[in-house]
């Protein structure tokens, strides 16, 4: 049953302090993230380094509310790892008086809607500026501490089986994405033990380019020009083009056919090698970060091939053959045509495509459940606060 809590100020519970640092001192300093996400640490730095003087030392379970940011979810509670950083005078530290108010139960209380719509309600825009006294302004409702030692409890329990939830659905996710390249190399090295044909890359390719380094625009007039981070999970997307005016012999030789492999050939050392088939009846081209391999596709068929790259085997063949360079691998056509592959007849190649194309459907299927479920734990937490802090039963 829903109990009438009354409701009173947070300058009744809470009062706003302040204590200045030691320029002899090294300290942490909290970054305050956005949509009451909490505070982690920024970085530390010694006292007398730091030019404006006016920092605010912080303690544990402090409110801690940022001047500007506050309409956007800028505050938190302050963590136990966090005592004694500091912040400057743009924001604002509150003090609980604990013989009212359990800092946890304030802690839940500033992720529910209606403490937000309270701050987002001053100022005519998002970045309109908090000051404390709008802090102290802001009410809460207030049973016993006992029963908000209860409500944070329970609130903990749910809490805890939300997360559970979300690990569990993010951890098979994981699993099946994973048992899909375990399932290529499996394969693949079973065809190696049955007699299938043994090769390098190379023997298959027909035609192996580097793509155009001239400067793309955002004129769609031109070409669409595919970029590295078009290839996303094995696939390409064809989200955030750029466009190229193409000449007659530009246009002849990175115009892009069905089945032509794109391969990521400068990244960093965990996505360098990483490709992708074009499957478009389409005019695209594609930048220089990227090599087209076109394959003989009565040998090979691309599908399998890109699979094979993309796998754990593919993936050791390129970590290890790569050029290590500042910040960024390197892969070149070389290292590239150089792969070990083998290979069944075209037929079989084509009943192993289906095969896999049939797997990834059915792991695209839990991925898009994981995220759904997500979206649906998020909601969740939400509606426990809502629940909990307008004095109904928390399940």
């Amino acid at each position: 049953m829903s109990k009438a809590w009354p409701k009173v100020r947070l300058g009744e519970v809470l009062s706003h302090r302040k204590e200045f640092i030691d320029d002899l001192q090294t300290y942490k300093r909290p970054r305050v993230q956005l949509h009451a996400q909490g505070i982690i640490i920024r970085d530390e730095v010694v006292g007398v380094l730091i030019k404006t003087k006016k920092q605010q030392l912080c303690c544990e379970g402090d409110f801690l509310m940022a001047e500007i940011d506050a309409k956007v979810g800028g505050f938190g509670l302050v963590p136990g790892e966090l005592a004694g950083a500091i912040v400057s005078s743009h924001y604002f530290l509150f003090v609980a008086n604990e013989d009212r108010l359990d800092r946890r139960y304030l802690g839940w209380f500033i992720k529910t809607p209606e403490f937000r719509k309270q701050v987002e309600a001053q100022g005519s825009t998002n970045y309109a500026a908090i000051r404390p006294g709008d802090v102290l302004g802001y009410q809460i409702p207030l049973p016993p501490l006992s029963e908000q030692r209860w409500i944070v409890a329970r609130i903990e329990q749910l809490t805890a089986k939300i997360e559970e939830a979300r690990r569990l659905r993010r951890q098979a996710a994981e699993e099946a994405e994973a048992l899909f390249s375990t399932e290529i190399v499996a394969l693949f090295s079973k065809g190696e033990d049955s007699g299938w044909v043994k090769n390098t890359l190379g023997e298959y390719v027909v035609d192996c380019c580097y793509g155009t380094s001239e400067k793309t625009t955002d004129d769609d007039s031109g070409t669409p020009i595919l970029r590295m981070g078009n290839i996303q999970g094995g696939r390409l997307n064809y989200y955030d083009l750029k466009y190229l005016h193409l000449g007659e012999t530009e246009r002849s030789r990175l115009l892009l056919k069905r089945g032509d492999i794109l391969v990521n050939r400068t990244n960093s050392a965990e996505l360098v090698g990483k490709c992708a088939v074009f499957d478009k009846d389409a005019e695209f081209a594609f930048a220089s970060y990227l090599i087209r391999l076109r394959l003989d596709t009565t040998r090979a068929n691309p599908n399998l091939v890109a699979a094979y790259i993309n796998s754990d085997a593919g993936r050791a063949y390129m970590f290890r053959e790569r050029k290590q360079m500042t910040g960024q691998a390197n892969v070149n056509s070389t290292k590239l045509r150089a792969l070990p592959i083998v290979l069944p007849p075209i037929s079989e190649q084509r009943r192993i495509v289906a095969y896999l194309d049939d797997l990834h459907a059915r792991v695209d299927s839990l991925k898009r459940l994981q995220t759904d479920t997500a979206a649906e734990l998020d909601a969740l937490l939400p509606s426990v606060l809502d629940k909990a802090f307008r004095g109904g039963v928390v399940a």
